[in-house]
């Protein structure tokens, strides 16, 4: 079944970069999981108050430039947050990417420079990642609904 964003989605990626907004509008059509946009454009006081609440881990977020968005998967019309959903939601994101030649970065896989050129699964990258972390001795990041321009 093709998928499309809603108006309240479309909204959401206002001000943000056209080559994000194609690329969402494209994922969503070959996306296996419904999903809905939750943030694009973000405000510097915004950025902080995440900042503050430990749920973001900078300041020099892609959000503030127009540049990163947020997803949330809907499942029998709810929304659901388990990680293993979001790898197949990057999974339809990376196609888009390497359909469209956009580079892309996704938030559980952050030592993969651009998922459209990955060889693998996302969930395999998003394993890649979390095992360099772990061999580094350092806990990592994931941040499975989001997707940013490389």
């Amino acid at each position: 079944m093709a998928f499309k964003l809603s108006n309240k989605s479309l909204k959401k990626m206002e001000g943000i970069d056209p080559a994000l907004e194609t690329l969402a509008k494209h994922a969503i059509s070959l996306s296996s999981v419904d999903f809905g946009i939750s943030e694009g454009l973000r405000s510097v006081e915004r950025q902080k108050k995440l900042l503050a609440q430990k749920r973001s881990q900078t300041m020099k977020s892609l959000h503030l430039e127009g540049k990163a968005i947020d997803v949330f998967a809907f499942i029998d019309g709810e929304a659901v947050w388990e990680l293993s959903v979001y790898d197949e939601i990057a999974d339809a994101f990376a196609m888009a990417s390497r359909s469209q030649g956009t580079p892309l970065v996704w938030g559980a896989a952050w030592s993969v420079p651009d998922i459209g050129q990955y060889n693998g699964t996302m969930e395999e990258a998003m394993h890649s990642y979390v095992d360099l972390r772990r061999s580094q001795s350092r806990r990592p990041f994931l941040d499975g609904p989001h997707f940013q321009l490389a």
